[in-house]
C-alpha cells in the first residue's frame, strides 16, 4: 500500500519513450484486473506518436495512471477519451481530477471544445465524479457496446455504457434542483464489491438500470445529474 501520508510529488507528461510505453500499459492493465489487450504498448505507441493524447502520471518519481484519448473528426472539433487509469491505492487523492484538468488543458491548446468519453453506469464512484465533481452531461445509453470484455474488471458482465460530453469552455453541468426533477434511476453503492459477492444480483442490477434508461429516455426525459443517494436524475430537456 503506498504511503500517501504527506502529498506526493505529482508530475504529469507526455510518454515520450518505449519504456514509458511499456510502463504506461502495465499500469493500466493492472487496474482493469491483468487484461493486457485493453492497451497494448503498440497502439499506445502509435497513438501517441501520431499526435494523440497520451499521457502518465508519475507520483514522486513512480508511474501510477495513464490516459489516452485520440481525436474525432475534424470539423466536430472533439476528441474522445478511451482510457483513464489509476492504480487503487492512489484512487481518491485528487489524482484522477488532476489527469483530468490536464487533459482539458491540453486539450484547449489544441483548439478542441469538447472531451466525450463511456463510463460503466453502475459504478456509483465514477458516476459522482464524472456528472457532480466535473459536471459532464450524458449523450447517450449505449446497450453492451464493447460486447463480451474478458478483463477482471467487466468479466462475466454486458457492457453497457452512459457517453458523456465534457463541454470544456462551458460551466460544469449543475445537479438539478429537486422540483425539477421528474424520476431517478438508482445504482447499487458498490457494484464492483457486489459481482464479486452475488453475480446474479449484480446481473440484476444491470438489467433494472438498463430498462429504466430506456424507459426514461424513451419518454423523451434526460439526465440531468447525479445523487449519491438517489442515483441518476431525470429532467424534462
Amino acid at each position: 500500500m503506498a504511503d500517501l501520508t504527506s502529498a506526493p510529488h505529482i508530475e504529469i507528461r507526455p510518454l515520450a519513450t518505449v519504456e514509458e510505453v511499456f510502463a504506461a500499459s502495465e499500469v493500466l492493465s493492472v487496474v482493469w484486473g491483468g487484461d493486457r489487450s485493453g492497451m497494448p504498448p503498440n497502439l499506445l505507441r502509435a497513438l501517441a506518436h501520431s499526435g494523440n493524447y497520451a499521457v502518465g502520471l508519475w507520483a514522486d518519481g513512480r508511474m501510477v495512471g495513464a490516459s489516452v484519448a485520440f481525436f474525432a473528426q475534424p470539423s466536430a472539433r472533439s476528441m474522445h477519451s478511451h482510457i483513464t487509469g489509476l492504480l487503487p491505492e492512489f484512487r481518491a487523492h485528487g489524482f484522477g481530477r488532476a489527469l483530468k484538468q490536464h487533459q482539458r488543458e491540453w486539450a484547449f491548446a489544441r483548439d478542441v471544445g469538447h472531451i466525450t468519453w463511456t463510463f460503466d453506469p453502475l459504478v456509483a464512484r465514477n458516476a459522482h465524479f464524472n456528472l457532480r465533481v466535473l459536471g459532464t452531461r450524458v449523450t447517450e445509453y449505449l446497450v453492451d457496446q464493447y460486447g463480451p470484455m474478458d478483463d477482471g474488471v467487466n468479466r462475466g458482465d454486458e457492457s453497457d455504457r452512459l457517453m458523456v460530453s465534457w463541454a470544456l469552455a462551458a460551466p460544469p453541468v449543475p445537479t438539478p434542483a429537486d422540483a425539477a426533477v421528474i424520476d431517478a434511476v438508482e445504482i447499487p453503492a458498490d457494484i464492483e464489491a457486489l459481482r464479486l459477492e452475488s453475480p446474479a444480483d449484480a446481473a440484476a442490477w444491470r438489467h433494472r438500470v438498463r430498462d429504466g434508461f430506456l424507459r426514461l429516455l424513451g419518454d423523451g426525459l434526460v439526465v440531468g445529474g447525479f445523487d449519491d443517494a438517489r442515483g441518476y436524475l431525470f429532467v424534462r430537456p
